[in-house]
């Protein structure tokens, strides 16, 4: 069983104004995302935003951690519940490939382009939690780094919506 995590708890400074917030075809990037997930994962929730969509959870240890926090928050979940991985997405990767868990599996493995869209192993919860709590560098990379993560390259990059010229951009390059 896979647990899907959408990460949500950023603080969108390019953006401007709440990214998760902004709408796309009627449907705000935060909907997209859970349904997105829906279509992999036996169940869903959001990391680092107090209301959404789908079930929420703040951020592990604490906020302000960046994507580890969603991740290591979703990881812990999982393993109170019996799931084997986490499949994570960033609220900003609304045109994922349709295939994106064959590609991710096997675990652990990201997206080159896009490491925090990533299949992580129950098993990865002690690492993430060591670099979480410690003094190193506190990044997506370094994480699948100390996972043995396998990075995935596509052929095209799905869309990573930072501004708002990014998401006019990617509404109007694939019709979200």
């Amino acid at each position: 069983m896979i647990l899907g995590v959408v990460l949500a708890g950023g603080q969108a400074t390019r953006f401007g104004s709440d990214k998760a917030l902004a709408e796309v075809g009627g449907h705000t990037l935060l909907a997209r995302a859970v349904d997105l997930l829906s279509g992999w994962c036996e169940y869903v929730v959001v990391a680092g935003r107090e209301t959404a969509p789908a079930p929420t959870l703040p951020d592990w240890p604490r906020a302000g951690m960046g994507p580890l926090g969603g991740i290591a928050a979703a990881l812990h979940l999982a393993a109170d519940e019996g799931y084997e991985a986490v499949l994570s997405i960033g609220v900003d990767a609304p045109d994922l490939p349709d295939d994106l868990l064959n590609l991710l599996t096997p675990a652990p493995a990201y997206l080159a382009a896009q490491p925090v869209v990533g299949l992580w192993p129950v098993s990865a919860l002690g690492a993430i939690e060591a670099i979480l709590e410690g003094t190193g560098r506190h990044s997506m990379r370094a994480f699948a780094e100390a996972v043995g993560a396998r990075p995935v390259q596509l052929s095209a990059n799905p869309a990573n919506i930072n501004t708002a010229a990014d998401l006019a951009e990617a509404e109007q390059r694939d019709g979200l």
